[in-house]
């Protein structure tokens, strides 16, 4: 029987927390059996961790994940049998072309972990693409915060908006939002296109919209530069 995290713990975030924050978040709440699963699988993979044949042991692992760990553990699972495996931008490439959509999300969810470069901005950008809002959210972690550049990154703020994936899910928007004057300007487009329309404007719009706010004028010199 699978453990069901408790309402008010929740689960370590994939992409967010250290592959042994992870791990230690599932032995706390994964039943012995697929304790013991998960254990056995990150093994083989950290002993097998290329391509053995037509596909890797640990590539049939992370197809196995949700049933052996259960749905709401299965991407934390993957994210670390594909660490285990030290599987480089070309595994991952080759996992999320052929993987299913929640094996695609996983391999996003890993890319912090596994890409210390942009080197796999191609499959964020593939995963922007998409209309599926579970991998527009997974690929605006923090992958995309450190990497991705300002034009695409503004674009995939707006296709938030207009797909209804929360802006919460985007890692560091804060930062990368704020003084964003060409960013203000693309939300004021898109808000002033809805009115237009007669439709509501998303709350999040104007959430983001204050983000890109200039600093107040006194935290800064007569000139616009820290005194």
């Amino acid at each position: 029987m699978i453990h069901h995290r408790t309402p008010d713990r929740p689960a370590a975030h994939p992409a967010l927390a250290a592959p042994a924050d992870l791990r230690g978040h599932l032995n706390a709440h994964l039943a012995d059996a697929a304790r013991a699963w998960l254990g056995r699988a990150l093994d083989e993979a950290a002993d097998h961790p290329g391509t053995h044949g037509p596909i890797s042991v640990w590539e049939l692992r992370l197809a196995e994940a949700g049933r052996r760990c259960g749905t709401e553990h299965a991407d934390a699972v993957r994210v670390l049998i594909l660490h285990a495996a030290r599987a480089d931008t070309g595994a991952l490439t080759r996992v999320y072309r052929q993987g299913t959509a929640d094996e695609r999300r996983a391999v996003l969810h890993a890319l912090p972990h596994l890409v210390p470069g942009p080197d796999a901005l191609h499959l964020v950008e593939d995963a922007l693409r998409t209309n599926d809002t579970r991998l527009v959210a997974a690929a605006l972690g923090p992958y995309a915060a450190r990497h991705l550049a300002p034009h695409p990154w503004r674009h995939a703020v707006l296709k938030c908006l207009f797909t209804g994936v929360r802006v919460d899910e985007i890692t560091d928007l804060t930062r990368r939002a704020h003084g964003d004057a060409e960013l203000a300007r693309m939300l004021g487009d898109h808000a002033e296109e809805r009115t237009a329309a007669g439709r509501p404007v998303p709350e999040d719009l104007y959430r983001v919209l204050a983000l890109t706010a200039p600093p107040p004028a006194d935290e800064n010199g007569i000139d616009g530069k820290e005194s």
